[in-house]
């Protein structure tokens, strides 16, 4: 695992390491409906690879986790150099507990069950005191694309009706312009690595996309398909605002 220093990107960037597969889903999608940038693991052993390959504004840690426990692996990641604000999650509630959960280096400690919204306050206090810019507004020809009101606006400000998934598809297409994206990974971003989904699925989002932004050749954007290999998004004009 690297030395890291919490990223500076367009939307915060969160890790869950949580055991349970419903909350863990759960709490993943809801902080994506919030507009972060989320990927999750159910181990410390599974979220390694992620920590190693990338910075995370915020871990969320459960502490009962299989194998190595959430107060070790915080200390272990400590002890790595890793920086990432962390919020550990766990069903104890004794004094010890807390202290030990801030002993190993974590910044907030939230018993289960939790209140959504509590949670969500706490998310968001942590990626501003990680220097994270909130949620941006991001024009791309004509169009704006809101992720804090989850919103895409014509310039006559009339709204672009898009599904869920169509919202999200774009928005991570914003997110990573001017680079490939192989299908597989669109697939994990936006459908999540516990939906089994074919690749081609993403052939038909990204061509309703351009239906119902009405894409032509002077849109002042374009999704190039890359044969055999995914997509990737240009801007011509436009850019985060």
């Amino acid at each position: 695992m690297t030395t890291q220093t919490p990223g500076s990107t367009t939307r915060p960037t969160i890790l869950i390491v949580e055991d349970d597969a419903n909350l863990r889903t759960g709490l993943r999608d809801n902080l994506r409906d919030e507009g972060y940038d989320v990927t999750d693991a159910p181990s410390a052993k599974e979220a390694a690879p992620h920590l190693a390959s990338r910075a995370f504004d915020l871990l969320i840690l459960d502490v009962m986790l299989p194998g190595e426990d959430g107060y070790s692996f915080c200390r272990r990641l400590r002890a790595e150099g890793v920086k990432s604000m962390v919020l550990m999650l766990t069903a104890r509630s004794l004094e010890d507990d807390l202290v030990r959960g801030f002993e190993a280096g974590a910044q907030d400690y939230l018993t289960k069950p939790y209140r959504l919204r509590e949670l969500l306050a706490r998310v968001q206090a942590l990626v501003r005191r990680a220097g994270t810019a909130p949620p941006q507004v991001v024009t791309f020809g004509a169009f704006t694309l809101d992720l804090g009101r989850r919103a895409v606006l014509r310039a006559d400000g009339s709204e672009v009706d898009l599904t869920r998934t169509e919202f999200d598809l774009l928005a991570f297409l914003l997110r990573h312009r001017d680079r490939a994206l192989p299908r597989g990974e669109i697939l994990d971003a936006v459908w999540g690595r516990d939906v089994v989904v074919d690749p081609r699925t993403v052939d038909n989002f990204v061509s309703n996309l351009k239906k119902k932004l009405g894409w032509t050749s002077t849109s002042g954007f374009t999704i190039h398909t890359l044969r055999g290999v995914g997509y990737r998004m240009e801007v011509l004009s436009g850019g985060p605002s």
